[in-house]
């Protein structure tokens, strides 16, 4: 089966792009690595005003949605671009509430997420919370239900300088006692899915410029068949993980978004050794932007599931048929 956007997704594609490729994120995103949340906030602002999050969320708290398929499609753009902050968090949060049982935390909260005035962060069983620090709105799973936490603990640094992580302070209302938590998660690995989909795009398309560009022997280097041959096989991961991220997107299964989660991720963790490899020793430094699309690829591999979970997972659910 083809799954093909239509010309109002592909102009709300390029639309995004166009407005990020302008926003310099890879500044912002050293920014926020290091604590300046300003200019972040700026660009979260800009994305929510094109209705990113409004996608997950309902039109009776002030949304768009659900609609998973536009929120896929602007996914794949915020992680082709390294967009920071709770991205993922935040649509896993409008999930959470949109199914509570009693609609007044959902009523409160999600018309801020939707416009972009709020952000959220959600923390599972006690997990550090990505952006804590930052985020407006947090989340957290308690032993009796979903409580709003009142604060963060100390910020902590992850594989990736601009995934900034915090606990999570204990008490806090309590939104709900039996909150819908494998609804969030079937989303959340939705939108991990479509933003590892776009960091590998962007690293496949870095590294075909470098390749194109770097001389050995007179000659560009990606004129060598070994190195075309790596660059196939990513391009054939990342396709093939394309399909399967609309497929699921459309039925929202949660066997078939854990297959498109494992898959997504995992070619972009092939694409980021194979542009780290072909890039040589530049690939290592910090201060050379490609850094900013492999230490995200290696983070979002196992970010709301390991590839082994979501395996699990896909076995579980048993096979699908479209």
């Amino acid at each position: 089966m083809r799954f093909l956007l239509d010309a109002e997704q592909r102009a709300f594609a390029d639309s995004l792009d166009a407005m990020l490729t302008a926003a310099d994120t890879p500044s912002v995103v050293r920014d926020w690595g290091r604590g300046d949340h300003a200019g972040g906030r700026a660009l979260w602002s800009r994305i929510a005003k094109a209705g990113v999050f409004a996608l997950a969320v309902p039109e009776a708290y002030e949304g768009m949605g659900p609609h998973p398929v536009e929120l896929a499609v602007g996914f794949i753009e915020l992680g082709r671009h390294a967009v920071p902050g709770p991205l993922v968090e935040t649509v896993a949060a409008a999930a959470l509430l949109a199914e509570l049982a009693d609609p007044l935390p959902a009523g409160r909260l999600l018309p801020s997420l939707a416009s972009g005035e709020a952000s959220a962060t959600l923390a599972l069983d006690g997990a550090y919370a990505l952006d804590g620090d930052a985020a407006t709105t947090r989340l957290a799973l308690a032993a009796d239900g979903l409580r709003l936490a009142p604060g963060h603990g100390p910020v902590r640094a992850s594989l990736d300088p601009a995934r900034r992580l915090a606990p999570l302070a204990p008490g806090g209302e309590l939104l709900a006692t039996a909150p819908p938590v494998a609804h969030a998660l079937v989303w959340a690995r939705l939108a991990t899915a479509a933003q590892a989909l776009g960091v590998g795009l962007a690293l496949l398309d870095r590294t075909v410029a470098y390749v194109g560009q770097r001389t050995q022997f007179g000659v560009p280097v990606g004129s060598f068949q070994a190195v075309k041959h790596r660059l196939a096989d990513v391009k054939i991961a990342l396709e093939f993980a394309r399909p399967l991220l609309f497929g699921a997107a459309l039925t929202m299964a949660p066997a078939d978004v854990a297959a498109a989660k494992v898959t997504a991720c995992e070619a972009a963790y092939a694409t980021a050794r194979t542009a780290l490899q072909l890039h040589g020793a530049i690939g290592y430094t910090a201060e050379y932007d490609l850094s900013l699309w492999l230490t995200k690829a290696r983070a979002l591999r196992t970010a709301w599931g390991t590839p082994a979970e979501c395996r699990a997972e896909v076995l579980s659910g048993g096979a699908r048929r479209w």
